[in-house]
């Protein structure tokens, strides 16, 4: 067996050509992922050039040294856990608790059964529930009777006027005089 070294020498040459593509290729691939990853992660433009540059100038350590300091979440997970979690305390608010004791009470209930605080009051004219700040029925319209009312005319507040015994007495002494 005889060895040629200019056939291996055109060989080794080949070998280290393919092994210097792969490498281009490779480093333009991280760059080109790393823009794209990072566009994903950040609003940032200036950590958006960081990472790129740090991945271009040193190629695999840069690469580690970016998925290492990387934010942990895309935007959009971000997005979609904090509407998750917002969900999740629209819930917990809707469940209507007890002012006095705290405990979770029934959006129908006049007084809660733990502490006998009053949460509710009914109309007196439809018997709806109301709640306890209300000064007016939002069902029927009424006005819950010893609240203050505003923009009241002054004639609204004096009791009507009816006639008194000395009114019909007058009234009847007018007549026998006029027959």
């Amino acid at each position: 067996m005889n060895f040629d070294l200019s056939s291996l020498n055109s060989y080794v040459l080949i070998a280290t050509a393919f092994a210097a593509a792969f490498l281009a290729t490779l480093w333009v691939s991280l760059i080109i992922w790393t823009i794209r990853d990072v566009r994903r992660r950040s609003k940032d433009p200036m950590a958006r050039i960081l990472a790129v540059l740090i991945v271009a100038l040193l190629f695999l350590p840069g690469m580690l040294i970016y998925a290492i300091l990387r934010p942990a979440r895309t935007l959009d997970e971000e997005f979609q856990q904090s509407l998750e979690e917002e969900a999740l305390l629209q819930t917990i608010e809707d469940i209507p608790l007890c002012p006095g004791c705290a405990r979770k009470i029934h959006q129908y209930w006049i007084v809660c059964p733990n502490c006998h605080t009053k949460l509710k009051k009914k109309c007196h004219h439809c018997k709806s529930l109301m709640e306890l700040p209300w000064n007016i029925c939002p069902f029927c319209g009424t006005t819950v009777p010893g609240m203050r009312k505003d923009n009241v005319l002054v004639e609204e507040m004096l009791p009507p006027l009816t006639p008194t015994l000395f009114d019909d007495l007058d009234e009847i002494e007018q007549n026998t005089e006029d027959s």
